[in-house]
């Protein structure tokens, strides 16, 4: 059934006449005529006092009226609200109405101040390259993209990733953000080591031992240890913004 055709049948079963209904609600019969053969709507104060007039809940009007999918639903927060409506004085829910009002133009002022996102160009790296490898030499292979508020506000370049090294943390093919701040031992970075591109979780121990781990501890043969005096070459490009995972024991 509609909403007009749930408001009559409830009034009937109430034995309610259209005329002790509209008294009720401070509205002309015909209004509630109009109500029950949908010309016309109910405002939303006039909606509170029919619910309370026919008592019955939101759910009962509408509950055919709508689409499973688009069905006008009450939470239990909402229809505790609602009993404790009931329950106010004629003067205390004028009290609630005039608030509710209140901050609903409070918010629609705040809405109405809000700057759109800003949209920004940053570089992703984005040339393919051997499992494990972020992209080969920076400067080189890249196009820009623009971000905005879903981006880390702190993403100076974009790098994506390939190979399963840093599972499931970092998946295969999927874009990470990076920023210049220095890195802190457990950080994931951008490397370049001996030439190659890597992404790696950082470690440098009290003896000035480097470690870069690979996040998925299935692949612990691509990590890479430098020693005092190995001669290999490391620079790091950034670091990766994302939650610390654990150091490997």
């Amino acid at each position: 059934m509609s909403f007009g055709e749930q408001l009559r049948h409830r009034r009937e079963e109430l034995q309610l006449s259209r005329a002790e209904l509209a008294e009720r609600l401070g509205v002309s019969r015909s209004a509630v005529g109009n109500y029950e053969t949908g010309v016309s709507a109910p405002k939303e104060e006039i909606l509170l006092q029919l619910f309370d007039a026919l008592q019955v809940d939101p759910n009962y009007l509408y509950r055919d009226s709508f689409r499973a999918d688009t069905a006008f639903t009450c939470s239990n927060e909402e229809r505790v609200l609602l009993q404790k409506y009931r329950a106010l004085h004629p003067v205390g829910r004028q009290a609630v109405y005039a608030l509710v009002n209140s901050l609903q133009i409070y918010q629609e002022e705040l809405e109405g101040q809000q700057l759109p996102a800003e949209v920004r160009t940053i570089p992703l790296y984005c040339c393919p390259a051997a499992a494990g490898y972020a992209a080969p030499v920076f400067g080189e292979d890249y196009e820009p993209i623009e971000v905005t508020g879903d981006v880390p506000p702190g993403a100076e370049l974009a790098v994506r990733i390939q190979g399963d090294s840093m599972e499931p943390y970092i998946a295969d093919g999927s874009v990470v953000y990076v920023n210049h701040d220095p890195l802190q031992n457990g950080d994931v970075g951008i490397f370049c080591v001996d030439g190659d591109m890597l992404c790696k979780q950082y470690y440098r121990d009290p003896l000035g031992m480097v470690y870069l781990f690979s996040l998925n501890r299935k692949r612990a043969d691509a990590d890479v240890t430098f020693f005092q005096g190995s001669g290999r070459s490391l620079t790091c490009f950034g670091r990766v913004i994302m939650h610390t995972p654990p150091l490997p024991r």
